[in-house]
């Protein structure tokens, strides 16, 4: 394992360490599952829980002990909410509509947030020079906002950055 791998281990579970001690809150992971039919019975759609995990701009950090030591890239976020009926507004909307309905089914608390459609991303040297969201480049670990973005800013930095607002959100961002 190279050292930027290391380095970016470290500093990832120094960010969970941080938020798990500032009791931040954190939010479901899940996993979007479309289950066979059944004797011909086709079941509805359900959001399966994978655990929970903290927010981190474009990274989820494990917070349980289902998830903990691994990261993912963001991918959807749905909040538990009731589905309400289908009034085929719009596709996104009846999309967002469907997430919710699963998500009800997956048993998650009501106001909840579930992340779902997440990326694993491997703490190894799988890292070094790829296109993710997390990568390594002459040893540094560094991050962008998605696999797309152009520019990147070092790990060490945006962790400082991003986890500094979940531990100590500016006055009037949580009221």
């Amino acid at each position: 394992m190279t050292d930027g791998v290391e380095r970016a281990r470290v500093l990832l579970a120094g960010a969970a360490d941080r938020l798990g001690a500032a009791g931040t809150r954190d939010e479901a992971l899940g996993e979007y599952v479309e289950p066979k039919p059944v004797l011909g019975i086709r079941r509805d759609p359900t959001i399966r829980s994978l655990g929970r995990v903290w927010r981190v701009g474009a990274l989820l950090l494990g917070s349980s002990p289902e998830t903990a030591g691994r990261v993912w890239s963001t991918g959807s976020i749905t909040r538990v909410t009731e589905a309400g009926r289908a009034q085929f507004v719009s596709v996104s909307a009846e999309v967002r509509r469907a997430y919710r309905a699963a998500a009800a089914k997956g048993h998650f608390a009501p106001g909840d947030t579930v992340n779902h459609g997440a990326t694993p991303i491997p703490l190894d040297d799988s890292l070094v020079d790829c296109n993710g969201t997390l990568f390594v480049r002459d040893g540094t670990p560094r991050v962008r906002w998605s696999a797309t973005a152009g520019t990147d800013v070092p790990l060490a930095d945006y962790l400082d950055d991003r986890v500094a607002l979940l531990v100590d959100p500016p006055r009037g961002a949580t009221d």
